[in-house]
């Protein structure tokens, strides 16, 4: 019974050991489980914050487009109060062509300011750029190149709005 005695003495002076390093481990497990708990809230919230601020953007991303806009409105209104207080034709026409012409003007700057242009259309048709919608006949262009503009076309920044409607030479 002896050697059983040994090894029920082993067993016993393991047991504590054991349960030292269970302890250990399970305070370890319980430190990484609370770091990753904080870990993966700030994740959340990270998250959370991006997308009301990506909302953010997308909702507000034409406000200063939409207060540039609103000057040409008030120049409409002005052009439109103006032409009613008028009492000659020939005074009227020449109102409307004037307040037409500055509210135009007006609204190239705002286009401007908002890196909206105009996108050339001479020369030869670049597909990445024009819309050919009609070929057409014509001994002062070459073949392939744009005759006439039939809508203008924009860019904003670098980015194609919308194309110009041109008719090319056959």
């Amino acid at each position: 019974m002896q050697p059983d005695d040994a090894s029920s003495k082993n067993t016993n002076e393991e047991t504590p050991k054991q349960e030292d390093a269970l302890a250990t481990a399970q305070v370890e497990a319980m430190e990484w489980k609370d770091k990753y708990m904080r870990a993966y809230a700030d994740f959340e919230n990270s998250k959370r914050l991006m997308q009301k601020d990506k909302n953010s953007a997308v909702t507000y991303a034409n406000e200063k487009f939409a207060t540039d806009i609103l000057t040409v409105l008030d120049s409409f209104e002005q052009a439109l109060a103006t032409i009613s207080a008028v009492q000659s034709e020939d005074e009227v026409l020449n109102k409307i062509k004037e307040g037409v012409d500055l509210t135009y003007q007006q609204l190239i700057k705002v286009l401007e300011k908002n890196h909206i242009k105009e996108i050339a259309c001479e020369g030869e048709l670049d597909p990445n750029l024009h819309q050919a919608i009609m070929q057409v006949e014509s001994d002062q262009h070459e073949n392939g190149h744009i005759v006439a503009v039939l809508q203008k076309g924009y860019t904003i920044k670098e980015r194609v709005l919308r194309p110009p409607m041109v008719s090319t030479c056959k």
